[in-house]
Parts: structure tokens; C-alpha cells; sequence
């Protein structure tokens, strides 16, 4: 039992498949197949991307599939080369490379194994929190972006020239001068490869269209060079080698290293973000749970498997991902068929590869980068929130007037001060009681009173050393414009006090004594165990003489009216008890009249 426990941890996905049911075995081999036949023209188009031989694509794919099959919680997620993955990729190599093809293929096995032993580390501090870190409207706008970018740059080699500049916004400004040296040949593989697979797509919505589309291609080119016409000029991916990859050691100056470093977190984060969104979306259609952190050490050993096997970086790939889905995928099972399918084509059937022209590869490419964008989304958040708009419109234009990588850091930076306003500027609000007695929140309903003599606050972040001070500017200011003059204050410890942080505690002892000062008491309601140990180690002082803590708000405010009851007895007791201060009282009201 406890050998079990400990491969359910470590091997979720082996854990699963040794309780495979006979009954999942031909879905899965449907769908493993169908996700082969998909990735296998994606692959060899993202490689194209990524600015490596098209064979690396399919290494790519085939190890770090049976590797997420093992560590992977998700049964329908598929790994593999993902559009914008390879994106970043290229954006941060091809610079470093100079146009060295050995080098670049090295700087990306690199960049690849530091991807993945970033995955790692955030596995082991269990930072699977991070799923939430970059929102959905940054994200959304980083995609858009990265969509954009991809589709004009494969315009090049969908009309046969090539671009000598380096950024999107001045190859827009050239487009004009470039389509005057369209390589008609070129132009027309692409049209011809674009209406095979918007036909395949039409007649045969479940088949394979990508594939087919580069084949028809591919036998178009074939034949092209078997008739009287000979060679076109059309460019091929040309010979793709077969068989176990060499092992590569790479060599370049160790300075290249410290270029990676950033770009590899900023990799891992969006590859593991963008992955999550995948998975948690079809394990919430399939009845579910994945476990964040071990998805990190997942995609950390997909990685460092795809390195490896001399592959580049990879993250789940929400289109085959579907595809499995959609065949009735039931296990991780598929994700092996798939990588023993890819694997068989890749060993022993490489050589019609040949053929495939890069024409075809750029409009398969344009086709994939369409299915990122949601304009229409990012436009709809403009009415539903409009922060959230403006986060992800600013991350859109930064990718195209920036470039990929300073996109994806300002993202990541946007992510970063968007969860820091919300926690150092968080909403609060009074509450009061209805007729019932239930405290709910006020200004919701007419019915819903605050309690005479008693402000009730909640702050709604937790309290900590850079948002304390706000704490005690809104809970004074509040006071001070509350008309009723309050005399006792109860705050919902539930909601803000949730860790011991020293400034906090200091914090709080200030406020205790300047709303001593002015005659009002204060009241903690809820942590009571945690609050009086915390507040006596701080030195800040607690009961009668200090801040009054209850078990809940319930009970404080119970307490806090018996309070209030006893102290106005005692006032009416000490005025009848004092006929000397009742006649001076009224020769002072006799005077002023």
C-alpha cells in the first residue's frame, strides 16, 4: 500500500495506467492515432518556427509524450510543440546563433533543459499557484499578440521572399514592397495548399486536414519535379534524417548561458500557464481534479526528456489536446500510441518528408496561429471589466511593437502589479445587521441597518507589512466620517488576519491606542486562539484593558452591546449618585443660557 501511495505521487499517470480498464483500449487507440496524424504536420511546421530541422519537431513529440504519460494527473492533455513556445523560442536564439545552425539547434536543447529544470524547482516549492498568477485577459492579449507576429512572418515563405527586417512593425511598413517579389510557383503551392485543407476541413471535419494538406502538397511538388517542367524554385524542407538522434554536447561560450537564464523562467511560466488553462478545462469537462504542482514536475521532465532527444521546448497542446477529446480518449494511454506512432514514422519513414514544401508549412502555420487569437473576447471584455481590457489590450501591443520576449516579461510584470494593487488596495466594506440578525454588508439593501454606536468592518486581503498602513488610513478615516460617532469598533479578523507578520502587529497597537485616545473600543472578531497568542508576543495588550477578542462577529457583537448596556448604566448610576455634579451641570446650563 504504501510503495502504491508513493508511485501515485511520483507517477501518477504509470498509477492510473496500472488500473486500466479492458473497455477504454479502442477509444484509446482511435484517439492515439488521430493525435498522432495531427501532431505529425504541426511538429514538422513548429520546427520550422523554432528555426530547427524539421525531424527536431518530431523528437520533440516522441519522448516528452511518454514522459507526461507517466508524470502527468491530466487523461486527456497532450504535450508537444506549441505556436507560441516556439515563438519565444526563436526570438531569444536566433539572435544569440548569428546564423550558425549548429549553434542555434544547441541554444535550444539548452534554453529547453533550463525550461524544464525551472518546472522542477517550482514543483518542489509547490508553486502550482502560479496556474492563477498570469490572468486570463493578459494571457488572452499575449496570445493575440504572438498570433499576429506568427502569421506575418510566415507571409515570406507563403509568397516566396524574405524579410531584412527584424521586427513586425517595420515588415508591415515593407509589405508593399515585398509582394512585388512574390515567387508565383511559391504563391501558388500555398493557395493550393490552403484550399485543400479548407476543403478537408469542410467535407471531412474529424480527418486529419493538416496532414492532408501537406501531402497533397508534398505530391504536387514530387510531380512537378517528374514532369517536362522540371524544378519551380519551390523551396522543400528538404532531406530529414532518420533513426536515434546523435547525442550533441553543446558547445558555445559559457556567457550565451547567463542570456537564457530569464527567458527560460519566462518560458516556463506562460508554457506552464497556457497548459494548465488546457488541462483544467477538459478535466473539468470529464469529471476530474489535477494537482497544479504536479503538473510543473510534469512539464519540467517533458522538457528535460524533449532535451534529451535533441528537441525543443514543448507545453500542452490545446489542439490535439481536443482531438483526444474528441476521438473519446479515456486514458494517458493515448499519449503513448501517439508517441509510438510518431516515433515508427520518424525512424523508418522520413523520406517523403523531403518533398513537403515550407510554402505549405507557412499557410499550416498561419491556420494555427488563427485558432489563438479571440479578438472578439478580448473586445467583450471592454463592457464586462474594464481594467481587465485594458491589461490585456497593453500586453497585445506591447508583443507587436516589442517583440515576443519584452511582451512576455511586461505580461508576467502586469500579472505581478495587478495582484499587488489588489492586495495592497483591496476593496473593504461596513456591515451591518438585517432583521433577522444576520450581518451582511451595507449599501446591498434599504433593510440591512448598522448597529447603533458600532462600526463593523472587513478588510478584504490578508494584512501584511505594505498594506498595513492602508489598513489604519481607511479604518480612522472611516470612523471619522461615521456621524454617529461610534464607541466600539469590531473588525473581521476571519478575512485579514490570516499569518503573524510583525509590522501588523505593531500596526495594530497603534490603532488600539489612538482609538483608546479617542474614547472607542476595539474588537477582534474570529481567530481568537491565534490573535491572543500573536498580540501577546507583539507586547500588544488584550482583554479589558486592551483589544476585546471574540470567538466570531455573532459574539461581538453580542458582547459589544452588553458593553455598551453596562457602561450606560454605570454613567446613570454615577449621575443619580452625585447631587453635587447634577447642580453644577445645571448652573453651567443656566450660565450659557
Amino acid at each position: 500500500m504504501r510503495d502504491f501511495f508513493s508511485l501515485q505521487r511520483w507517477l501518477p499517470g504509470l498509477a492510473s495506467l496500472l488500473h486500466y480498464q479492458r473497455g477504454w483500449l479502442l477509444p484509446d487507440l482511435r484517439a492515439g492515432l488521430s493525435v498522432a496524424a495531427v501532431a505529425l504536420p504541426v511538429a514538422i511546421a513548429y520546427a520550422e518556427l523554432a528555426g530547427v530541422g524539421a525531424v527536431v519537431g518530431l523528437y520533440s513529440c516522441i519522448l516528452p509524450m511518454a514522459v507526461y504519460a507517466l508524470f502527468g494527473t491530466s487523461r486527456q492533455l497532450i504535450v508537444g510543440p506549441d505556436a507560441a513556445t516556439c515563438a519565444v523560442i526563436y526570438a531569444v536564439v536566433a539572435p544569440l546563433a548569428a546564423g550558425d545552425p549548429t549553434k542555434h539547434w544547441q541554444l535550444v536543447m539548452t534554453m529547453t533543459a533550463m525550461t524544464g529544470f525551472w518546472c522542477l524547482i517550482a514543483s518542489r516549492f509547490r508553486l502550482g499557484v502560479l496556474a492563477d498568477f498570469l490572468s486570463r485577459p493578459i494571457l488572452m492579449g499575449l496570445l493575440n499578440g504572438v498570433a499576429i507576429t506568427i502569421m506575418v512572418g510566415q507571409l515570406s515563405k507563403i509568397f516566396g521572399f524574405t524579410y531584412s527586417e527584424k521586427f513586425l512593425i517595420e515588415r508591415l511598413a515593407s509589405t508593399l514592397d515585398y509582394l512585388q517579389q512574390t515567387h508565383l510557383p511559391t504563391l501558388a503551392m500555398s493557395l493550393l495548399t490552403l484550399l485543400a485543407l479548407l476543403v478537408c476541413r469542410w467535407l471531412k471535419p474529424n480527418w486529419p486536414a493538416a496532414m492532408l494538406a501537406l501531402a497533397v502538397a508534398a505530391l504536387a511538388v514530387w510531380g512537378s519535379q517528374l514532369s517536362p517542367l522540371g524544378e519551380l524554385g519551390i523551396q522543400t524542407i528538404g532531406a530529414v534524417p532518420s533513426g536515434i538522434p546523435s547525442l550533441q554536447i553543446p558547445d558555445f561560450p559559457p556567457g550565451l548561458l547567463r542570456e537564457l537564464v530569464l527567458p527560460a523562467l519566462n518560458l516556463a511560466m506562460v508554457s506552464f500557464v497556457s497548459m494548465m488553462l488546457t488541462a483544467r478545462s477538459f478535466a473539468a469537462k470529464n469529471g476530474y481534479e489535477i494537482d497544479a504542482d504536479q503538473e510543473f514536475r510534469a512539464l519540467g521532465m517533458a522538457n528535460l526528456a524533449s532535451a534529451a532527444s535533441q528537441g525543443f521546448a514543448i507545453s500542452g497542446a490545446d489542439s490535439r489536446t481536443a482531438v483526444n477529446d474528441a476521438s473519446g480518449g479515456k486514458s494517458q494511454l493515448v499519449s503513448l500510441i501517439a508517441a509510438g506512432t510518431i516515433g515508427l514514422v520518424t525512424f523508418t519513414l522520413t523520406a517523403p518528408l523531403q518533398y513537403i514544401p515550407t510554402a505549405a508549412l507557412g499557410v499550416v502555420l498561419v491556420m494555427a496561429s488563427f485558432s489563438l487569437t479571440d479578438f472578439r473576447g478580448l473586445w467583450a471584455l471592454r463592457n464586462s471589466d474594464c481594467a481587465a481590457f485594458w491589461l490585456a489590450l497593453i500586453t497585445f501591443i506591447s508583443v507587436l511593437t516589442m517583440g515576443v520576449i519584452p511582451g512576455i516579461t511586461l505580461a508576467v510584470l502586469l500579472g505581478l502589479f495587478q495582484f499587488l494593487r489588489n492586495v495592497m488596495r483591496p476593496t473593504d466594506q461596513l456591515l451591518g445587521t438585517d432583521q433577522d440578525g444576520v450581518v451582511r454588508t451595507l449599501g446591498n439593501d434599504e433593510q440591512i441597518k448598522s448597529v447603533p454606536g458600532l462600526m463593523v468592518y472587513r478588510f478584504n486581503s490578508p494584512l501584511t507589512y505594505f498594506n498595513a498602513p492602508y489598513f489604519k488610513r481607511r479604518v480612522l478615516a472611516l470612523l471619522t466620517q461615521d456621524p454617529s460617532s461610534p464607541r466600539c469598533l469590531v473588525i473581521d479578523a476571519v478575512a485579514c488576519f490570516t499569518h503573524q507578520d510583525i509590522s501588523v502587529m505593531i500596526m495594530v497597537g497603534e490603532l488600539h491606542r489612538e482609538l483608546k485616545r479617542r474614547g472607542i473600543h476595539m474588537v477582534m472578531a474570529g481567530r481568537h486562539g491565534q490573535l491572543s497568542q500573536w498580540f501577546r508576543q507583539a507586547g500588544v495588550k488584550v482583554g479589558e484593558d486592551g483589544i476585546l477578542l471574540c470567538p466570531d462577529i455573532y459574539q461581538a457583537l453580542r458582547m459589544t452591546r452588553c458593553y455598551r448596556s453596562q457602561e450606560e448604566e454605570e454613567a446613570l448610576t454615577l449621575a443619580e449618585g452625585n447631587p453635587e455634579q447634577e447642580e453644577r451641570e445645571v448652573n453651567l446650563a443656566t450660565t450659557i443660557a
